[in-house]
């Protein structure tokens, strides 16, 4: 599988567990939803939030960069300033935000070519910091980012009596004839 293929892959598989994991967390009310449960950001909400501010850092980083001006639309969408930044401090408020974001996250991968992969994106991170790296990478932490906190709320979930059923990639693997 290209590298290409494998963002392909894994931009819907975002989408789908990111839906899968609203639904199951709309079935807590919003004192469970903002409850401490000792979680790098504290709650489920605070995690989502955290994804959902993350993803858009990124995707600023990226529609900022001039390779790919103009194949992401953020018009409208918050402009977070840092990791906690809170997005919404209700699931109600978030979830449109988040299924916007899987959208365009969808729509900038299927524009994607092989070439663009293997440009450098140059950006600075919350503090300032400057950085350079092979766009495939960063694609490549962005996916594994959300998979990492996604895990973390399906457990917490999971401790709340909420199940979220199946979370792996394979599910959306097809099958060889």
């Amino acid at each position: 599988m290209s590298s290409l293929d494998h963002f392909r892959l894994m931009a819907p598989y975002n989408a789908w567990m990111n839906a899968r994991v609203y639904d199951a967390a709309e079935r807590l009310t919003a004192d469970d939803l903002a409850r401490d449960r000792g979680a790098f950001f504290g709650s489920i909400l605070g995690t989502l939030n955290h994804l959902a501010a993350a993803d858009l850092i990124w995707l600023g980083r990226l529609a900022a960069h001039p390779p790919l001006s103009g194949r992401i639309e953020l018009a409208g969408l918050p402009q977070p300033t840092g990791i906690r930044f809170i997005v919404s401090d209700e699931l109600a408020g978030l979830r449109p935000i988040r299924e916007r974001i899987d959208r365009v996250i969808v729509g900038f991968v299927d524009g994607l070519t092989e070439a663009d992969l293997v440009g450098t994106l140059a950006y600075r991170r919350v503090d300032g910091t400057a950085h350079r790296k092979l766009l495939s990478s960063v694609l490549s932490h962005v996916f594994n980012h959300q998979t990492h906190h996604r895990g973390q709320v399906t457990t917490l979930l999971s401790q709340a009596g909420i199940d979220v059923g199946v979370t792996d990639l394979l599910a959306l693997i097809p099958d060889i004839d």
